[in-house]
């Protein structure tokens, strides 16, 4: 059981904290609050803040079994009403009718939010961005060795051996990567350094055979 909460909450970290090498389209670029096509050390611990108050289910200021299994009871109850919409006739089951239209819903929705302009087209930057987006949640759908992974950045997170990822681990473990990812030390990390980043990482992994 622990080694599942590790993984899940390192798993977490690797893909908020580590969004420096860790996704090559656009995901990790969400920390740009301002726009400018770079993510600052102060913009990247912003972002790292309310991500973790997001995570800690409880408010207890740690990643634990008790967020873990209130995040699973979450995802649960909206799969739950995410059914209830989609069988719109209320018979409590889903035809091919009405699977399809829920799929159209949800490809609708998918394109209105990446239509930044609101111009009902998509421009090559926009699609790109969607693109990205869609990608890293492919990715830990298929789970290439997240337990590995995740065991590796949970030992690294979880200074004090507690099982535990405080709010101050969990930052410093995410900052860590950050400066490793900004290759010139400017505080800055641009596109082209998370792309070498992850690449690099990609090389370690692969050596490594994981």
């Amino acid at each position: 059981m622990k080694k599942a909460i590790l993984i899940s909450s390192a798993t977490a970290l690797l893909m908020v904290g580590g969004i420096a090498v860790a996704a090559p389209g656009e995901r990790g670029m969400r920390a740009d609050s301002n726009g400018d096509g770079v993510i600052s050390r102060a913009e990247m611990t912003k972002s790292l803040e309310a991500r973790f108050t997001k995570m800690d289910a409880n408010g207890d200021g740690q990643l634990s079994k008790e967020d873990r299994d209130a995040k699973r009871a979450d995802r649960s109850a909206k799969r739950g009403e995410r059914f209830a919409k989609a069988d719109t006739n209320g018979d409590g089951e889903l035809s091919p009718a009405e699977m399809e239209a829920a799929r159209a819903e949800r490809k609708a929705s998918r394109f209105a939010r990446a239509d930044k302009d609101g111009n009902g087209k998509l421009s090559q930057e926009e699609a790109q961005a969607m693109k990205g987006k869609r990608g890293g949640k492919g990715m830990r759908g298929k789970g290439h060795n997240r337990g590995g992974k995740g065991m590796a950045m949970m030992r690294d997170a979880d200074t004090n051996g507690d099982q535990k990822i405080s709010k101050a681990e969990f930052t410093a473990a995410a900052l860590a990567r950050f400066d490793k990812a900004d290759a010139n030390s400017d505080g800055k990390l641009t596109r082209e350094e998370r792309q070498a980043a992850y690449k690099a990482h990609k090389g370690e992994r692969n050596k490594r055979g994981g």
